[in-house]
């Protein structure tokens, strides 16, 4: 089963997963204080869908496709040093650590760019060789 799923930051701090897929009569949610316990506990509440309708359950029955907001991405990709990422994206070192701790966030425009910089790291990092 493949399912999408929305990570974001709250304005409480925790962080949370949720889709808007269902099985049967249970909706799929997780929260967490990182974005890895907002997954574990999410997955989580995979597992009890499926044991809810009966169904027996491997986790490689479960396909999930994360969609992150920018501070949640930082957060469970911190192997990335947001500075030199924002000066990769050609973005203010300073407002990009904003957008990192979810005081401020990028306007479309920006978004776009952070995601045009991620994208461009993959493939580099992709065809990269030792």
């Amino acid at each position: 089963m493949k399912i999408k799923a929305i990570i974001e930051k709250g304005k409480d701090g925790l962080y949370s997963v949720y889709s808007e897929h269902h099985l049967g009569n249970s909706y799929l949610g997780g929260f967490g204080n990182s974005v890895s316990d907002a997954k574990a506990d999410f997955f989580e509440s995979i597992r009890e869908a499926y044991g809810e309708q009966g169904i027996p359950f491997t986790p490689e029955d479960v396909d999930v496709e994360y969609r992150y907001d920018v501070p949640s991405f930082f957060n469970f990709f911190d192997i990335i040093n947001v500075s030199k990422f924002a000066e990769f994206a050609g973005i203010n070192e300073s407002k990009m650590r904003a957008y990192k701790c979810g005081v401020a966030y990028p306007g479309e425009k920006t978004t776009e760019k952070i995601f045009r910089a991620i994208k461009k790291l993959a493939t580099e990092l992709s065809v990269a060789s030792l």
